[in-house]
C-alpha cells in the first residue's frame, strides 16, 4: 500500500465512491487492455452518465457504443444488470447482492464492493494471482476450481481490515506495473527480500496455468449484396457468437446464380477470438434487382449502415469494399 500511494496508476474511474462508474469500468476492463478500456470507459460515461441513462438506452444502442471491444456478451449483461439495479431502486451494497448482478462474478463483486462500500473482501484477479503465487510460491494451477479457492482465502488472509478497496487496487497495480508477466521489475522490488518465486529462481514458471481448451477454426462466407442504395443484414441468433450483433449476408444464403455475379474481395481473412480463429472469404454484389433472402434478413439504406453493431470481422469487410474502390457512401470505423 505504501507502494501504491507513490507508484499507483491514475485513472479517472478512482477517487469516486460512484459504484456505477465502478461496475462500469470493471466490466469494460474484462479481458481489454487498459489503454483502450479507459477510452471506452469515458464514452460510455460520457453518453451514460448514470445507471438509469443506461438501462434507458436500447440494446442496439449500448453494442453500437461497445463495438471493437469484442466479448460482447460483456454489453448485453451490462444493460441487463442496469436494468436490475433501476428494478431494485439502486446499487446492491452487499457483495451478495452486487453478485446477483448478471454478469458479475466474485472477482468483480469483490473489487465493486471494496472499492465503492468499503466492504472487506478480496478481489483476486490475474494480476493478484500472479503475485500471490510469485511471492508465497505457490504451484497449485490458478484456473482450476482447487486453485482458485486456495488464492481466494490466502488474499483474504491477507486483507487489512476496513482498507480492502485501496488492498486490491494496490495488489492489482503491483502486478500490472511491477511484477509483470513477463520480465517483472524483480531487482526493484519492494517484496523482493521475501519473495519465494526470486530466491528460488521460479520466477517465470509461476502461476501455473492447466493447458487451454484446444482453439478451433470455423470458415465463414460473407457476400455484400447491394441493391439501390441498399443492403440486407440479419442479427445474430443466440447460441453462437457475435449474438445480437448485424452481418451481412452468409454466400450460403443466395441462390447459386447470386454466387456466381459475386466478386471475390478477400480469400481466408484471419480473425481470432478466445478459443476459436476465423477464415473468412468476402464477396461483392451490385444487382437492380433484390434476391430471394431467407426470413430474417431486411433491407436498410447504406447510409444507415452505421446505425447497427456490428463485429470486428465485418468492419473488415466493409473496410475492403473501400479499399477496391467501390463505392461506400456510409462511414467506415476504424
Amino acid at each position: 500500500m505504501h507502494w501504491f500511494r507513490d507508484f499507483g496508476r491514475e485513472l479517472p474511474w478512482r477517487g469516486t465512491g460512484d459504484a456505477y462508474a465502478i461496475w462500469l469500468s470493471e466490466v469494460i476492463l474484462q479481458q481489454t487492455r487498459i489503454q483502450q478500456g479507459e477510452a471506452y470507459w469515458l464514452r460510455f460515461m460520457q453518453r451514460f452518465p448514470t445507471v438509469e441513462d443506461l438501462a434507458d438506452a436500447s440494446e442496439d444502442e449500448v453494442l453500437r457504443l461497445w463495438q471493437g471491444l469484442g466479448y460482447y456478451s460483456r454489453a448485453r449483461n451490462l444493460h441487463a444488470a442496469a436494468h436490475q439495479i433501476v428494478a431494485a431502486g439502486g446499487f446492491p451494497q452487499t457483495i451478495e447482492g452486487i453478485r446477483a448482478l448478471k454478469g458479475v462474478g466474485d472477482y468483480t463483486a469483490a473489487a465493486i464492493g471494496s472499492i465503492a462500500f468499503g466492504l472487506d473482501a478480496a478481489a483476486v484477479d490475474g494480476n493478484v494471482y500472479r503475485v500471490l503465487a510469485r511471492h508465497f510460491g505457490i504451484a497449485t494451477p490458478i484456473n482450476t476450481t482447487e486453485g482458485k479457492r486456495e488464492f481466494t482465502i490466502l488474499a483474504t488472509q491477507l486483507l487489512p481490515m476496513g482498507q480492502a478497496g485501496t488492498f486490491n487496487q494496490a495488489l492489482m497495480d503491483f502486478g500490472a506495473m511491477q511484477c509483470t508477466p513477463q520480465t517483472p521489475r524483480c531487482m526493484s522490488c519492494p517484496l523482493a527480500e521475501t519473495c519465494v518465486a526470486l530466491r528460488t529462481g521460479t520466477v517465470e514458471k509461476l502461476p501455473v496455468k492447466m493447458r487451454k481448451t484446444k482453439v478451433q477454426e470455423r470458415h465463414l462466407a460473407y457476400i455484400y449484396i447491394r441493391c439501390k442504395d441498399e443492403t440486407p443484414i440479419r442479427r445474430r441468433p443466440a447460441g453462437d457468437i457475435w449474438q445480437g450483433l448485424w452481418e451481412p449476408a452468409e454466400l450460403s444464403m443466395v441462390s447459386v446464380d447470386s454466387q456466381r455475379q459475386g466478386q471475390l474481395l478477400a480469400h481466408d481473412v484471419k480473425h481470432v477470438l478466445t478459443h476459436r480463429i476465423l477464415y473468412a472469404d468476402f464477396y461483392f454484389m451490385e444487382v437492380t434487382e433484390k434476391p430471394s433472402l431467407p426470413e430474417g434478413y431486411i433491407w436498410v439504406k447504406e447510409s444507415a449502415l452505421d446505425d447497427y453493431a456490428k463485429p470486428r470481422l465485418i468492419e473488415k469487410l466493409l473496410e475492403l469494399i473501400l479499399a477496391s474502390g467501390l463505392r461506400v457512401p456510409f462511414p467506415v470505423l476504424g
